[in-house]
């Protein structure tokens, strides 16, 4: 497959994304496309010391719901993934992180945006008060890894982020006890 951009414009640029929209040439048939620009994020998927999972429950306007989610964020300029997760996780939920390994980094929309998203593992443990951002509104719900994923199962859990990390964190979970 050839692909060559012949042109590229933004048209918008914010605080989080900016839109980009290209006229492409692939193997010879040109096509318009429209690119939402995104620095990534980490995605963290904190387990406390008695087995509980740590998620948030906040409101996402794009889709009108409250949701149930891991704790995530954005990357700011010039920070590495790892840190921001660490960071996320004790505004979002007051807990920190006392051990993390990476479990994957993913495209969770690739068909229109460039977003990475970094997905993190790590034992946490309650460390202070939570700082979440001022248009932030987050609820801290506790729960096992499978009352999670029978939540997803039953279509209760739809945000693509939670969903991947519950089954890579259920896959890692139950190879360290097979260990």
């Amino acid at each position: 497959m050839r692909v060559r951009v012949v042109e590229s414009k933004t048209i918008y640029r914010g605080r989080t994304v900016n839109l980009r929209v290209e006229r492409i040439e692939v193997d010879g048939r040109e096509f318009l496309r429209e690119v939402v620009e995104h620095r990534g994020a980490s995605v963290i998927v904190p387990v406390r010391e008695d087995g509980r999972l740590v998620l948030v429950r906040q409101y996402r306007r794009a889709v009108d719901e409250v949701l149930l989610e891991f704790p995530a964020g954005t990357l700011e300029p010039g920070e590495d993934p790892e840190s921001c997760a660490r960071r996320e996780l004790l505004e979002e939920t007051g807990h920190e992180v006392l051990t993390i390994e990476r479990l994957a980094s993913i495209y969770p929309a690739p068909g229109y945006t460039s977003e990475v998203m970094h997905i993190f593992l790590a034992k946490a443990r309650p460390a202070g008060r939570r700082s979440p951002e001022v248009d932030e509104e987050i609820e801290v719900v506790l729960m096992t890894l499978g009352e999670l994923l029978e939540r997803i199962r039953a279509g209760e859990v739809r945000d693509a982020k939670t969903v991947v990390g519950a089954l890579l964190a259920a896959e890692r979970l139950l190879d360290h006890r097979r260990a």
